[in-house]
């Protein structure tokens, strides 16, 4: 491995969207760093892996010394997240600029709030819940510290993601229920459109943004196939699963009040609005730059299912 060889530092490499990227860039033989708290699961052999904590700005700085590229994957509890996330993005900005590296933000769409009609990167942010507002502001600073020359930013933003691993409303209550043969629960009306992301394709349209400085300063929708009904979603999953459909649905009051025995919907309570609405994207700003080929849907729901029933086992 020669020095010449640019470095991806992914901080959070134990989340859902730190593996995947993990996996993807040393598919394509990246030289990857990997910053995590505590081991990091099922590693390859060649990643350099250092143990720091992103709440620690001085260990933090140490650990991502020398890199190119840092994803900002770190994503703490969210009974933490007001207090330690814009201490961990604030960390990361000095870090990332210490050693002259691109910081790239893996982020959500929660800023936008209630809209009328696809989310667009240039919506203004009207965030109606505290996730929200906290996302709005982490965005904020990291875009006011590329305008002032502190250090170059890029950010990616995901609708609702699933794939394996991920603990999204869309992760064991029903991709899990349907690897089972159980019946699903779908929080919302699942007869409007949404627009989900598949981690893997989320993981390399944050790669893209980091390969390519015209991504530089600014906030980009990754792509999704085109939108679907939540009940299609349900469709094509049970179909993966070679077992028949059953769901029951659960509006957001119902959903808060599961929140005192379901801790997910406890912390998602207030983002169910999303799943009332139509829940859709426009990423026609990233594929008029950059292109796309998103995994269909069918074809991510299959992977999903089997890693589901992989963990059964």
């Amino acid at each position: 491995m020669t020095t010449n060889i640019p470095v991806h530092t992914i901080v959070g490499a134990n989340g859902a969207t730190g593996r995947v990227l993990l996996r993807e860039l040393t598919a394509r033989g990246s030289r990857v760093r990997t910053v995590t708290r505590g081991p990091l699961r099922n590693a390859p052999s060649d990643v350099e892996q250092v143990h720091a904590d992103a709440l620690d700005e001085r260990g933090l700085r140490a650990a991502i010394a020398g890199s190119d590229v840092v994803y900002h994957c770190a994503m703490p509890t969210f009974a933490r997240w007001l207090v330690d996330f814009p201490r961990i993005t604030h960390h990361l900005i000095r870090a990332a600029a210490a050693s002259d590296a691109k910081l790239v933000f893996a982020d959500d769409t929660w800023m936008y709030g209630r809209v009328d009609g696809p989310m667009r990167e240039d919506l203004p942010s009207l965030p109606v819940s505290n996730k929200g507002a906290l996302r709005a502001f982490l965005a904020e600073s990291l875009l006011h510290a590329h305008a002032r020359g502190t250090v170059r930013v890029v950010i990616g933003r995901a609708p609702e993601l699933f794939g394996p691993g991920v603990g999204s409303l869309l992760g064991a209550n029903l991709f899990g229920a349907a690897a089972r043969g159980r019946t699903a629960t779908y929080l919302g009306d699942p007869t409007l459109p949404f627009s989900p992301l598949y981690i893997d394709d989320f993981a390399r349209g944050l790669i893209v943004l980091a390969d390519d400085d015209r991504a530089d300063g600014a906030a980009w929708h990754i792509p999704t196939p085109p939108a679907i009904t939540g009940r299609e979603l349900m469709s094509i999953a049970y179909a993966a699963a070679g077992s028949r459909m059953r769901y029951r649905t659960l509006s957001s009051r119902a959903g808060r009040a599961l929140g005192a025995v379901w801790p997910l919907a406890r912390e998602g309570a207030e983002m169910l609005y999303q799943f009332e609405q139509p829940f859709t994207i426009d990423a026609s700003r990233f594929t008029g730059v950059f292109g796309t080929d998103p995994t269909s849907y069918r074809e991510a729901a299959a992977r999903t299912i089997a890693w589901y029933r992989e963990q059964n086992r």
